[in-house]
């Protein structure tokens, strides 16, 4: 494939963090840059695993490999390795609507909620984000697409560190806005309209919330992102994880 998505740079940053590296058990890691190359071109493209190209391996055992480090959590564990030099001066939350492919739904019964929904856009999924002050991701949540953004609202700032947490006023409750304030950060919310006595808040750190919407137009170029094709939300999750992948590696 003379299109690839890896500079040599950027694979030097994350080829020590893949299973397979001397030392592991099992098989050698000397066709992984070929296999990550693979999953990002079916992430790319949003084409089904079928029409992988010959120069990137076998289909099926893409999709196996793929399965795999899925289920050992390798795709997350890199996206979270590369967060070290993350911005905690600001942290902004907010949420996008996936649309669901027809072929993404039909998932067992036995392989449980898989984070699909209904709303007035038919079949969605929700990414609920958090970025960091340059606008790197630092934590993913699905959720079905008619799940309200405050619901998520906790588990995206547990344990994140930073001064200010920025959102839109569709975070505004009393409860969120304490919770920020007990974790030692201050909220950067705009009050809804309907407040009898709105709370003031710093406009002039609420316009860079445009960070976070960069963000999320970036991880949907990715085919496979801007249209839910997997049955699986752990299989969604984990382009998106790879996605995030990418942008900490730019």
């Amino acid at each position: 494939m003379d299109r690839t998505m890896l500079r040599d740079d950027q694979w030097a940053r994350i080829e020590q963090l893949l299973p397979g590296k001397k030392g592991d058990p099992g098989r050698t890691a000397k066709d992984n840059r070929r296999f990550v190359e693979a999953v990002l071109w079916i992430m790319r493209t949003g084409s089904p695993w079928r029409d992988l190209p010959k120069e990137l391996g076998h289909w099926h055992r893409t999709y196996v490999r793929f399965a795999r480090w899925r289920e050992k959590g390798v795709w997350e564990r890199v996206a979270t390795a590369l967060q070290g030099d993350a911005d905690m001066e600001h942290l902004f939350i907010d949420s996008t609507i996936v649309r669901a492919h027809q072929h993404s739904a039909g998932a067992q019964k036995k392989a449980g909620q898989q984070e699909i929904g209904r709303s007035r856009g038919g079949l969605t999924t929700k990414l609920h984000v958090a970025v960091d002050a340059l606008g790197n991701p630092l934590r993913v949540i699905l959720s079905a697409g008619q799940v309200a953004d405050i619901e998520q609202a906790a588990a995206l700032i547990q344990d994140q560190p930073a001064e200010f947490i920025v959102a839109d006023k569709g975070y505004d409750s009393d409860a969120f806005v304490e919770s920020i304030t007990t974790q030692g950060s201050q909220a950067v919310i705009p009050p809804r309209s309907n407040r009898l006595n709105p709370r003031s808040f710093d406009r002039h750190i609420y316009k860079s919330c445009n960070l976070i919407e960069r963000f999320f137009c970036r991880i949907k170029q990715f085919r496979r992102i801007a249209t839910r094709y997997d049955k699986l939300a752990a299989s969604f999750l984990s382009f998106i994880h790879l996605a995030c992948t990418i942008v900490w590696l730019a």
